[in-house]
Protein backbone atom coordinates (compact mmCIF):
# COMPACT_ATOMS: atom_id res chain seq x y z
CA UNK A 1 0.00 0.00 0.00
CA UNK A 2 3.27 2.56 0.84
CA UNK A 3 4.43 1.67 -2.29
CA UNK A 4 1.57 2.51 -4.37
CA UNK A 5 1.07 5.34 -2.26
CA UNK A 6 4.86 6.37 -2.85
CA UNK A 7 4.38 6.01 -6.98
CA UNK A 8 1.27 8.36 -6.79
CA UNK A 9 2.93 10.99 -4.58
CA UNK A 10 5.87 11.10 -6.68
CA UNK A 11 3.83 10.72 -10.00
CA UNK A 12 1.63 13.93 -9.22
CA UNK A 13 4.91 15.69 -8.07
CA UNK A 14 6.86 15.20 -10.73
CA UNK A 15 9.56 13.65 -8.52
CA UNK A 16 11.98 10.45 -9.57
CA UNK A 17 14.10 8.06 -7.85
CA UNK A 18 17.68 7.51 -9.87
CA UNK A 19 19.45 5.29 -7.64
CA UNK A 20 19.10 1.93 -6.82
CA UNK A 21 19.98 0.29 -2.65
CA UNK A 22 22.50 -2.21 -2.84
CA UNK A 23 20.59 -5.71 -2.16
CA UNK A 24 23.67 -7.21 -0.02
CA UNK A 25 23.41 -4.17 2.01
CA UNK A 26 21.51 -5.20 4.89
CA UNK A 27 22.18 -2.83 7.95
CA UNK A 28 23.67 0.93 7.64
CA UNK A 29 23.06 4.35 8.80
CA UNK A 30 21.05 6.47 6.45
CA UNK A 31 21.59 10.39 6.42
CA UNK A 32 19.14 11.99 4.73
CA UNK A 33 20.63 15.44 3.44
CA UNK A 34 20.20 18.52 2.88
CA UNK A 35 17.57 18.51 5.37
CA UNK A 36 15.60 21.77 5.29
CA UNK A 37 11.88 21.43 5.04
CA UNK A 38 9.29 19.23 6.39
CA UNK A 39 8.41 18.26 2.99
CA UNK A 40 11.88 16.05 3.23
CA UNK A 41 9.86 13.34 5.16
CA UNK A 42 7.58 12.84 2.86
CA UNK A 43 9.20 12.51 -0.61
CA UNK A 44 12.57 10.85 1.06
CA UNK A 45 10.54 8.59 3.04
CA UNK A 46 7.93 7.94 -0.90
CA UNK A 47 11.54 7.20 -2.37
CA UNK A 48 12.99 4.43 -0.04
CA UNK A 49 9.59 2.92 -0.40
CA UNK A 50 10.09 2.99 -4.14
CA UNK A 51 13.84 1.41 -4.12
CA UNK A 52 12.20 -0.90 -1.32
CA UNK A 53 14.55 -0.17 1.63
CA UNK A 54 13.06 -0.85 4.95
CA UNK A 55 14.17 2.41 6.45
CA UNK A 56 13.54 3.07 10.07
CA UNK A 57 13.79 5.78 12.22
CA UNK A 58 13.57 6.74 16.09
CA UNK A 59 11.02 8.51 17.78
CA UNK A 60 10.03 9.19 21.72
CA UNK A 61 8.46 6.27 22.67
CA UNK A 62 5.72 8.56 24.38
CA UNK A 63 4.30 9.76 20.71
CA UNK A 64 3.68 6.37 19.81
CA UNK A 65 0.18 5.93 20.98
CA UNK A 66 -3.27 5.24 19.52
CA UNK A 67 -4.05 5.95 15.65
CA UNK A 68 -0.44 8.15 15.54
CA UNK A 69 1.88 6.17 17.06
CA UNK A 70 0.46 3.10 14.03
CA UNK A 71 0.88 5.18 11.51
CA UNK A 72 4.38 6.28 12.31
CA UNK A 73 4.89 2.84 12.92
CA UNK A 74 4.07 1.86 9.60
CA UNK A 75 6.22 5.00 8.26
CA UNK A 76 9.38 2.89 9.62
CA UNK A 77 9.43 4.65 13.58
CA UNK A 78 10.64 2.74 16.48
CA UNK A 79 9.53 4.36 19.70
CA UNK A 80 12.62 4.68 21.86
CA UNK A 81 12.61 4.99 25.65
CA UNK A 82 15.42 6.88 26.90
CA UNK A 83 14.07 6.85 30.66
CA UNK A 84 17.03 5.06 33.69
CA UNK A 85 16.08 1.69 34.12
CA UNK A 86 16.28 2.00 38.21
CA UNK A 87 19.62 -0.04 38.99
CA UNK A 88 21.03 1.12 35.95
CA UNK A 89 22.79 3.79 33.99
CA UNK A 90 21.24 5.88 31.62
CA UNK A 91 21.86 5.03 27.95
CA UNK A 92 22.63 7.30 25.61
CA UNK A 93 21.12 7.90 22.51
CA UNK A 94 23.99 7.23 20.37
CA UNK A 95 24.43 3.53 22.85
CA UNK A 96 20.87 2.50 22.31
CA UNK A 97 21.33 3.15 17.96
CA UNK A 98 24.49 1.20 18.05
CA UNK A 99 22.87 -1.68 20.24
CA UNK A 100 19.95 -1.93 17.84
CA UNK A 101 22.11 -2.20 15.02
CA UNK A 102 24.23 -4.99 16.47
CA UNK A 103 21.43 -7.03 18.00
CA UNK A 104 18.97 -7.19 13.98
CA UNK A 105 20.25 -8.32 11.03
CA UNK A 106 18.86 -6.20 8.81
CA UNK A 107 18.59 -2.57 10.00
CA UNK A 108 18.94 0.66 7.81
CA UNK A 109 18.34 3.86 10.35
CA UNK A 110 17.58 6.91 9.28
CA UNK A 111 18.99 10.53 10.72
CA UNK A 112 19.41 14.19 10.03
CA UNK A 113 22.79 14.53 10.67
CA UNK A 114 21.74 18.68 10.79
CA UNK A 115 19.22 18.52 13.79
CA UNK A 116 16.85 20.83 11.99
CA UNK A 117 15.73 21.92 8.98
CA UNK A 118 17.37 25.66 9.46
CA UNK A 119 20.65 26.12 8.43
CA UNK A 120 23.37 24.03 10.87
CA UNK A 121 27.17 24.75 10.08
CA UNK A 122 28.14 21.97 12.54
CA UNK A 123 26.23 18.51 11.89
CA UNK A 124 25.78 16.51 15.30
CA UNK A 125 28.17 13.45 14.50
CA UNK A 126 26.06 11.21 16.67
CA UNK A 127 25.11 9.09 13.07
CA UNK A 128 28.95 8.75 12.57
CA UNK A 129 29.65 7.29 16.13
CA UNK A 130 26.81 5.14 15.82
CA UNK A 131 28.19 3.35 12.16
CA UNK A 132 31.54 3.53 14.03
CA UNK A 133 30.14 1.56 16.86
CA UNK A 134 27.81 -1.08 14.91
CA UNK A 135 30.82 -1.51 12.10
CA UNK A 136 28.47 -0.39 9.49
CA UNK A 137 28.40 1.99 6.40
CA UNK A 138 27.18 5.55 6.40
CA UNK A 139 25.21 5.79 3.49
CA UNK A 140 23.89 9.46 1.88
CA UNK A 141 20.59 9.56 0.71
CA UNK A 142 19.72 12.63 -1.05
CA UNK A 143 17.31 14.72 -2.17
CA UNK A 144 17.60 17.55 -5.09
CA UNK A 145 14.83 19.78 -5.33
CA UNK A 146 16.19 21.46 -8.39
CA UNK A 147 15.96 18.18 -10.16
CA UNK A 148 13.23 16.78 -8.67
CA UNK A 149 15.24 13.69 -8.25
CA UNK A 150 16.00 11.43 -4.54
CA UNK A 151 19.05 9.37 -5.09
CA UNK A 152 21.62 7.13 -2.73
CA UNK A 153 25.27 9.55 -2.72
CA UNK A 154 28.18 8.07 -1.24
CA UNK A 155 28.52 4.94 0.70
CA UNK A 156 31.18 5.71 3.27
CA UNK A 157 32.72 3.37 5.99
CA UNK A 158 33.75 4.98 9.48
CA UNK A 159 37.37 4.64 9.66
CA UNK A 160 37.48 7.30 12.92
CA UNK A 161 38.68 9.89 11.05
CA UNK A 162 35.50 11.69 11.55
CA UNK A 163 36.21 15.30 11.12
CA UNK A 164 37.47 14.13 7.18
CA UNK A 165 35.08 12.10 6.20
CA UNK A 166 32.39 14.20 7.52
CA UNK A 167 33.74 16.88 5.24
CA UNK A 168 33.74 14.29 2.66
CA UNK A 169 29.74 13.67 2.95
CA UNK A 170 29.24 17.69 3.07
CA UNK A 171 30.84 17.94 -0.22
CA UNK A 172 28.53 15.46 -1.78
CA UNK A 173 26.42 17.25 0.10
CA UNK A 174 27.06 20.41 -1.66
CA UNK A 175 25.97 19.23 -5.26
CA UNK A 176 21.92 18.99 -4.42
CA UNK A 177 20.06 21.71 -3.98
CA UNK A 178 18.10 21.88 -0.85
CA UNK A 179 14.31 23.23 -0.58
CA UNK A 180 15.57 25.86 0.81
CA UNK A 181 19.13 26.05 -0.43
CA UNK A 182 20.06 29.14 2.10
CA UNK A 183 19.31 26.54 4.89
CA UNK A 184 21.57 24.05 2.83
CA UNK A 185 25.05 22.56 3.39
CA UNK A 186 27.70 25.29 2.73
Amino acid sequence: MMKFLSKVVFWLTGWKFVSVWPKELKKAVLIAIPHTSNWDLLYARAAFYLMDVPVKFTIKKEVMVGPLGWFIKSLGGIGIDRRRTPGKKKQTYTELMVNLLKETDELVMMVTPEGTRSYAPKWKSGFYHIALGANVPVVIGYLDYKKKEAGIGPIIMPDGNMDAQIEEMKVFGRTVTAKYPEQGIR
